[in-house]
């Protein structure tokens, strides 16, 4: 599985999203899309918006947070394919 993460330092989202991943044993890459502005841009034409973290999983464009809900630990479970326990 190839699992990409676009986001930023200070986001908070962003960290939660990381710390699920690495608890899961996820391998996953980071893109900084305040250090890199076509990866901003990148974010803007796929989704619509400058909301991070984006996953982005095998190819498919996942947002793993709604505002106001938080992280979306059950479509992170689905998604990766991890087991609910």
């Amino acid at each position: 599985m190839n699992v990409v993460m676009y986001g930023t330092q200070w986001c908070p989202d962003c960290r939660r999203a990381k710390q699920f991943l690495e608890a899961h044993g996820i391998a996953y890459s980071v893109v900084d899309v305040e250090a890199d502005r076509a990866a901003s841009e990148e974010v803007l034409a796929r989704v619509g918006k400058r909301a991070v973290p984006q996953l982005v999983i095998d190819g498919e464009w996942f947002q793993p947070y709604k505002p106001g809900r938080g992280l979306l630990i059950d479509e992170l479970h689905q998604r990766l394919g991890i087991p609910r326990g």
